[in-house]
């Protein structure tokens, strides 16, 4: 199969498509894609790149060939010393000034794969000309037969000095700096004068000890589990939704107010209360709104994605905020970000940033803020979900994902919005959006969303409803919908 990019990098199964040998070639378009593209500035720019890697199996040493061949091109490699977060990576490309970063991950995706994001100089994922340059690039190379140019270096020797024609390869610890940019976002203060028991569940990812860090900086207990290296993920699937938090949602209960979790690479957060519920992204969204609009006094343009809560959408219109609903991928959030005022963009999978940070999904700093928002309110994490119900709510959210024969994405959404139907769950569709699938907005807002993969056989189908039982109905007309159309 080809080498293809999808909405946040290249991702494959581990000695299946993800080889030293692909990483090479794709490690040498990236190259190519720096030195003679004129975003780049061209070749004569002396172009400088940050390199991170996550906990997988052998992230550590796939990251280590991306670094000889970009060294091997006369590019200039800041290589991370240890595993870290993608925003540390995102946060160090605009601190160093570099020309773009990889980061050798497959996020929250099953142990078996790894994955390689490329980010531009802003610190965001690259726009998707980009990434069909790199592509154009690797196919040219893999055509031709070029082989990777790769520099004479190991891991195991530190730096490689600068050699002639200006490659180095500079060993980094990204963590100090990105915590002091995180500091300067979250109030430490008064998280720490609430006293909060705080449990943190990393996933064995490459978030352990960051949050950590800053919470035992200012004296509050915060224990971690599950933060130990382990490239297998103790056999867990390190994506921080509900099925997955098995044991933080039971080691909570144990005298624990909160307890925060973060994916594979740290993009991406969800919490649990005190009680052991989990508390999605959605609400994770809609508190943080609505914190920074009243407790903050900030505002700015509210983004959220197709598939994120209409609870937000109440919160912007109430605030008299702007509303901007993008397809599904933080990168369509970061377009905006690039472009506007965005005082906060998010979506359902926990990726989510505000106003000065970056704009990059960041697991870390929104599970700091999440804890700046319990303690500077009094109340619990599950009263304040509970009031958020009262106030915008109450909605209750649920996704399927159908397993089905292969089909086109486009003839599918097209059938779909042809046979529109009137109602649903016995309520009016208000509108049909085929921005990204088939969006059915009901007239109590209520939605239904169907939204074919582009990559599989697989359909996803989320809705959102006053109630589980309506959203289960929902989703069942959904399921039926799809298959009559495939």
């Amino acid at each position: 199969m080809p080498i293809k990019f999808g909405t946040d990098g290249w991702r494959a199964v581990i000695s299946d498509e993800f080889t030293f040998a692909n990483v090479r070639h794709v490690s040498q378009a990236i190259a190519d894609h720096i030195l003679k593209d004129p975003v780049n500035g061209g070749p004569h720019s002396h172009p400088l790149v940050v390199v991170g890697f996550d906990t997988r199996f052998l992230s550590d040493r796939y990251a280590a060939e991306v670094a000889r061949v970009l060294a091997g091109n006369n590019i200039r490699v800041y290589l991370s010393k240890s595993d870290c977060p993608t925003p540390a990576v995102s946060h160090a490309i605009r601190k160093l000034g570099a020309t773009g970063g990889v980061m050798v991950t497959a996020s929250h995706n099953p142990p078996r794969y790894n994955g390689i994001k490329y980010k531009a100089a802003f610190g965001g994922s690259a726009m998707p000309t980009e990434t069909a340059q790199i592509e154009a690039h690797l196919q040219a190379n893999l055509t031709s037969g070029r082989q990777p140019l790769l520099a004479d270096w190991a891991i195991e020797r530190g730096s490689l000095p600068p050699q002639p024609g200006g490659a180095e390869i500079t060993r980094f610890d990204p963590m100090p700096d990105y915590l002091a940019h995180v500091r300067s976002l979250i109030n430490l203060d008064v998280i720490a004068r609430s006293g909060l028991r705080v449990l943190i569940d990393p996933m064995y990812g490459a978030g352990r000890g960051y949050m950590r860090a800053l919470l035992s900086e200012v004296g509050l207990v915060a224990d971690e589990i599950h933060g130990e290296m382990n490239p297998g993920f103790g056999g867990i699937h390190p994506e921080p939704i509900s099925r997955n938090l098995g044991d933080l949602m039971r080691a909570v209960r144990n005298g624990y107010d909160i307890g925060l979790a973060t994916d594979g690479d740290a993009d991406r957060i969800g919490a649990v209360d005190h009680l052991g519920n989990f508390v999605d992204p959605h609400a994770i969204i809609a508190l943080a709104l609505r914190h920074l609009v009243e407790n903050r006094g900030m505002r700015g343009c509210v983004v959220k994605t197709v598939s994120t809560s209409e609870m937000v959408a109440r919160l912007a219109r109430r605030y008299g905020l702007p509303l901007y609903e993008t397809p599904v991928g933080f990168n369509y959030i970061c377009d905006h970000m690039l472009d506007k005022d965005v005082l906060i963009g998010g979506e359902e999978s926990g990726g989510i940033s505000i106003k000065g940070h970056l704009p990059v999904g960041d697991g870390i700093l929104m599970g700091l803020l999440l804890l700046e928002i319990v303690a500077s309110s009094g109340k619990s994490l599950r009263e304040l979900v509970d009031d958020l119900q009262r106030t915008v709510g109450p909605f209750q959210y649920a996704r399927n994902d159908l397993r089905t024969k292969p089909f086109v994405k486009a003839e599918l959404v097209r059938a779909l919005k042809a046979s529109a139907p009137v109602r649903l769950a016995g309520v009016p569709v208000r509108e049909v959006d085929d921005s990204d699938g088939i969006k059915y907005r009901l007239q109590d807002d209520s939605w239904l969303l169907i939204r074919p993969s582009g990559t599989e056989p697989v359909l996803r189908i989320y809705a959102e409803a006053p109630t589980a039982d309506m959203v289960q109905a929902l989703l069942a007309e959904g399921g039926r919908m799809a298959q009559a159309n495939l």
